[in-house]
Order: C-alpha cells, then sequence, then structure tokens
C-alpha cells in the first residue's frame, strides 16, 4: 500500500456537488434533513473532503514539525553568525564572539516568542513575514540596548552584520517552511481527519467552524438513528449507521472520531461510547454546553470548540517522535550487521525448496491498517496458506508445511529479518505488539472476536518484538486463553511505553528466544 492513495479508491465518497453550509448554528436544525435532489444512491461530496487520504501513521504533527524548523533555522543562523565572525575577523586578531553568540541566542528566543512557528491554516505568507520582521526588530532593539548599557559599542558593527546575514538566511528559509505547510495541508498529511458520530446541530455548528478555520478535514457523519437522519449534515453526507462505521475501510485514515450527540442525552452517548471503544481510534465528545463542569472535562478543542476524550490514546507527539527516531537508528544499525546473514538465509532457502526467498503476508497494523509485512519464506510454496492473502489456519507444532530450513529459521525467528523494511518504511515499530495476519482464527473462530479490547492492541504500531514476546507469549495463539494473554499483554505494554522500556525489551528479546524451546514458532 502506498503511503496515500486518491479516495475515488473508497466506496464511501463520491463525486457530486456539495450542499452550501450554513452560517450560523441556529439554522442547523432546519437543514438537517434529507436533500430531495440527492437520492439515497446519488453521488454527493462534502466541503471538506480531502483530494486524496493520507494514512494516520503518516500525519505530521504540528508540534514535530515546528520543532524540525526550529532546529533548522537554529543550524542556519549558527551558520550565519559563524560567517559573521570570520567576514569580521578577515582572518586578523581576536574575533566578537560574546556578542554574536548573544545576537543568536536571543534572535532564536525572539522567533518563538512572535509564534514564528505556528501552523495553522490561517496563516498567510504576509502574516508570516510580519512574525518573521517583528521578532528581528525585538532582537536588535534587545541587543542593542544591552551593548549600550555594557559599554560595548565598539561590538555594534560586527552584530550588525551578523544580524544582515541572518535577515538574509531567515527570507529565504521561512517563505520555503510556509510553501511546505500548504502543500502539507493540500495533500492531507498535516490536517487530521475526523469522523462524526450524530447528525446533530452540535455537527452542523462543528463542520461551520472547521470550513472557517480549515483545522480538520470532516471525511463523514454516521448516526446511531440512521433512520432518521438526514442524508447530509452542512455538506458532509451520512455515510451510514454505528455499525457501518466500525468496520469501515475510512478508519486507518481518521485521527479521531466525535461525538456530537447531545451530553445531555447520558444513556445515548454511554452506549455510543461502548460501542465505539471496540476502535483503536481516539474517541472524543463534543462539549455542547457552558457549565464550569463541561468547561473543565474539555482538555482539547478542535475549530476553538470544546472536546472531551472518552476512549482511544491520546496522541502523543514528543514520545512518538522518540520512538520513531529510535526505531531509525536501531534498525539501520541491525540492517547493516545482518545482511550478510539475511544473504546466506536466501539463498539456504532457494536451494531447500522451488520458489521465492521471502513471502509477504497481510496483517493488521496500527488503525486497523493492512499492510504487506516481509518474512522469509519457511513454508512450501505450493500450499494455499503462502498466497499471503489470508491465514486462517495458523503453524502447529510439527506442521507438514514447514521446510527443513522454515524450522531452522522460524526457531530462532529470523524468518522475522526482512521485518526491518517494514520498520524503516514505518509500517512497524521495532517494539510494539506483534501484527496479526488479516482474518487469523483461533479455535475456529476469528481472533478478533474473542476479546472485547483486541482492537485496542492496533493503537501503536505493531512491532518486530514486544512485551508479549519476552513474556513467553510467541508464536500462534491457539486457544481462546492465549488470545487474551496476549491482548492483556499487549495493552500493558501500550499503557508503559517509552524509550527505556523500548531498550529493555530489545536487550531482552535474544536471551527470552535462545532460552525457550518450548514456543511454536
Amino acid at each position: 500500500m502506498g503511503l496515500a492513495f486518491r479516495e475515488a479508491d473508497l466506496d464511501a465518497f463520491r463525486d457530486g456537488t456539495p450542499a452550501p453550509p450554513a452560517p450560523q448554528a441556529a439554522a442547523f436544525d432546519a437543514r438537517l434533513r434529507p436533500d430531495p435532489s440527492q437520492g439515497g444512491g446519488a453521488e454527493r461530496r462534502g466541503p471538506l473532503r480531502p483530494s486524496g487520504l493520507a494514512l494516520s501513521r503518516l500525519r505530521l504533527r504540528r508540534w514535530t514539525l515546528g520543532a524540525m524548523f526550529r532546529m533548522a533555522d537554529a543550524a542556519a543562523l549558527a551558520g550565519a553568525a559563524a560567517l559573521s565572525i570570520v567576514l569580521e575577523s578577515g582572518g586578523q586578531g581576536p574575533s566578537p564572539i560574546a556578542p554574536i553568540i548573544a545576537a543568536l541566542v536571543i534572535l532564536v528566543w525572539s522567533l518563538g516568542a512572535f509564534d514564528a512557528y505556528r501552523l495553522c491554516a490561517a496563516n498567510s505568507l504576509g502574516r508570516q513575514l510580519t512574525r518573521l520582521c517583528a521578532a528581528c526588530g525585538l532582537a536588535a532593539l534587545i541587543l542593542g540596548l544591552a551593548l549600550s548599557a555594557f559599554g560595548a559599542r565598539a561590538q555594534i558593527r560586527p552584530t550588525a552584520v551578523m544580524f544582515c546575514v541572518s535577515l538574509v538566511v531567515l527570507f529565504c528559509l521561512h517563505p520555503l517552511w510556509w510553501a511546505k505547510v500548504r502543500a502539507w495541508r493540500a495533500s492531507g498529511r498535516l490536517t487530521p481527519n475526523i469522523v462524526v458520530v450524530g447528525a446533530t446541530a452540535n455537527a452542523g455548528l462543528l463542520i461551520s467552524r472547521l470550513i472557517e478555520s480549515g483545522e480538520a478535514a470532516v471525511l463523514g457523519v454516521f448516526d446511531d438513528r440512521l433512520g432518521r437522519a438526514p442524508g447530509q449534515v452542512a455538506g458532509v453526507p451520512v455515510l451510514g449507521d454505528v455499525e457501518a462505521l466500525i468496520g469501515h475501510r475510512l478508519t486507518p485514515y481518521v485521527d479521531r472520531i466525535v461525538i456530537t450527540v447531545s451530553s445531555m442525552a447520558k444513556a445515548r452517548v454511554r452506549s455510543l461510547i461502548e460501542r465505539l471503544a471496540e476502535l483503536p481510534n481516539e474517541i472524543v465528545l463534543f462539549v455542547d454546553h457552558d457549565s464550569q463542569a463541561g468547561r473543565a472535562a474539555a482538555i482539547t478543542r478542535i475549530a476553538d470548540a470544546p472536546m472531551a476524550r472518552v476512549a482511544g490514546a491520546p496522541s502523543d507527539e514528543r514520545r512518538a517522535l522518540v520512538k520513531r527516531l529510535q526505531d531509525l537508528a536501531v534498525a539501520t544499525i541491525v540492517l547493516i550487521i545482518a545482511l550478510p546473514l539475511m544473504g546466506a538465509i536466501a539463498v539456504a532457502i532457494k536451494l531447500d525448496s522451488p520458489g521465492p526467498a521471502l513471502f509477504r503476508q497481510r496483517r493488521q497494523g496500527f488503525n486497523n491498517e493492512r499492510f504487506w509485512v516481509w518474512k522469509f519464506r519457511s513454508m512450501r510454496c505450493d500450499d494455499a496458506a503462502t498466497d499471503g492473502r489470508r491465514a486462517e489456519r495458523q503453524v502447529g507444532l510439527d506442521d507438514e508445511r514447514v521446510t527443513r530450513v522454515g524450522r531452522v529459521i522460524r526457531r530462532t525467528s529470523l524468518d522475522e529479518l526482512p521485518q526491518i523494511f517494514n520498520v524503516l518504511k514505518g509500517e512497524m515499530s521495532l517494539v510494539g505488539p506483534r501484527p496479526h495476519a488479516v482474518g487469523m482464527k483461533t479455535g475456529g473462530t476469528e481472533s478478533a472476536r474473542l476479546v472485547a479490547g483486541y482492537a485496542h492492541r492496533h493503537r501503536m504500531k505493531p512491532g518486530m518484538t514486544g512485551w508479549a514476546a519476552i513474556h513467553g507469549s510467541r508464536g500462534p495463539v491457539d486457544t481462546p486463553e492465549a488470545v487474551r494473554r496476549r491482548v492483556a499483554l499487549d495493552i500493558e505494554y501500550i499503557e508503559r511505553q517509552s524509550a527505556w522500556l523500548d531498550l529493555y525489551i530489545m536487550a531482552m528479546t535474544i536471551p527470552c528466544l535462545l532460552g525457550d524451546s518450548q514456543a511454536v514458532r
């Protein structure tokens, strides 16, 4: 699967003409009825539908991008400072290093103080450059006063040179940052996707605010009372009921599910939360009243509308960034070390039995995303289970389908080494819940149906190893008890995840594999 694909590939989205959005919340009650010009099978199009859909795991986060832009600016300004020192010294005598370094620090601080890294949709290029000018002006004023106060007037000239070089650098970089943000928003990489549950006046109010702010894209509306629901809300189509959402192919692309049913309808809201909790996506409740308790419950905002998280794992951008950097660094080192071994395994597989050395299979990952996982082939190529599409039958002890080389690489888990490429691609992590095959069955029953919280293990990227693996839950899960134990261990890891815990799990993986000859792998 590619990084993103055109939404024409989704049955949920069809071409058509959107109804114009209403400007005021009071008008939505009258508008919440089917559009007679669009029948049940008519093709419709919402005003917030993006031109393409990017997977939720590929979404660019504001804090991460802001940090990257800050570091890039700091590195460029450090280069400008170094250039200024060289220009002023001319290779003769000492350079005025102290005031130039002070100018660098003040300038970096001033850029942050004036929100020069603000990535909101309403940020125009003119506004961005205005912030940049204000930040540079403040930095120049502070530094000029400081130099005068300390009697260092002789240092004004070299500092001014540094400022001029820095201005040229910043006025080249920031239009580039602005253009990149604009392009990422247009492609759907930066704008979060949400779906709305409840075709209510609150839904219309939220969609109206999003149309004005552009802070999020609404992919569709779902309603638990579909018989009473309109065909669309403020131009956004109603795509089905709650059951349709739970099994919908949109979920890997959805960052948040927003329940817009009035929070005063407690029984209905509670029922929706319980039903939607099966999904791994973050679920928030639209806080539709102004009471102090309601405002206190609001822990996040979408288009200035208060939201309270009620289910799903909250996003932690800093932790996700650290985990991704850790994955890239360790996986690159492991790949370089393991390449000769991987080549030898590939040759042995080709000599042992006819067929390709590598095998791919559909697995479920973050937010129920389906992706191809790569492994060394350990089974006969003519077996139906090696088609990679479904793996309803799990591998058992002394399975006749496993080849001679396959028994060795499965026993040592060397067949998993190609998944390093899945990690580098971003589909998997080094540490996380093991990805299960799509449609995997335990005792004739689909494994996902045996545990109510099964989908919760998809709130994090799957891993090559994990907390469950080092606690003995490896290989097939052939009993309901084994499924429940693995899911419990996976959820425990998701709740405790940290960089240090990941390093501990990596360190314990090899001793656990070598010391366990009982697990079927």
